[in-house]
C-alpha cells in the first residue's frame, strides 16, 4: 500500500492535463476567443484532410463518441457544418466561414504550443511525448487491467502469457 499518499498514474495525468488545457484555455481568452480546448484535435483532424467522425478518431487518440459528442458541441457554435455524402449513411464535416476563419487564429497558437512543448521537455529533461507515447503502446500491447491481475496473481511481469 502506498503509505506516502503518493498521487497515481491516472491522477497525475488528468492534473497535468488539466494544467495544459486551463493554460491554453486562459491563452484562448486572452486572444478574445469563445473557444474550447477539446476543439482542437478535432479541427487538426479536419486541417490533415479529415472528413467525417470516424476519420476524426482515426487520426486522434480519442474515441469516436468523445469526437462525435466535440462535433456536436462544435456545430452548435458555428465551427463546422455537416452535409450528407451520397449514400447517406455518414455526414461529411466542413468548416464554417467563422471556422476558417478561428482556424487561422489558431495557427499561430498551435506553433506557439509546440515551442512551449519543446520547452517544457527542455526544462524537466525528459522527451514527455515520446514517454506518453511510448507508455501508450505498452498499455494497448497489454492492458492496465491485465496487467494488474498477473500483479494480483504473482504472476512474472510479461505480454506473451
Amino acid at each position: 500500500m502506498n503509505e506516502r499518499n503518493e498521487p497515481g498514474l491516472g491522477e497525475l495525468l488528468r492534473y497535468v492535463s488539466d494544467l495544459v488545457e486551463h493554460g491554453a484555455e486562459e491563452h484562448y481568452r486572452q486572444m478574445g476567443l469563445q473557444y474550447r480546448a477539446r476543439y482542437t484535435p478535432v479541427l487538426r483532424a479536419i486541417q490533415a484532410g479529415a472528413k467525417t467522425v470516424t476519420e476524426i478518431t482515426a487520426r486522434t487518440h480519442l474515441t469516436q463518441g468523445a469526437i462525435s459528442q466535440t462535433v456536436g458541441h462544435m456545430e452548435n457554435d458555428g465551427v463546422i457544418s455537416r452535409h450528407r455524402v451520397e449514400d447517406g449513411r455518414k455526414s461529411s464535416i466542413r468548416l464554417t466561414p467563422h471556422g476558417k476563419e478561428l482556424v487561422a487564429k489558431l495557427n499561430q497558437h498551435w506553433s506557439a504550443t509546440f515551442a512551449v512543448i519543446e520547452e517544457l521537455e527542455g526544462e524537466i529533461g525528459h522527451p514527455l511525448r515520446r514517454i506518453l507515447e511510448d507508455a501508450a503502446k505498452a498499455l494497448e500491447r497489454q492492458g492496465f487491467a491485465q496487467r494488474l491481475t498477473h500483479i494480483k496473481l504473482g504472476q512474472p511481469r510479461g505480454i506473451d502469457q
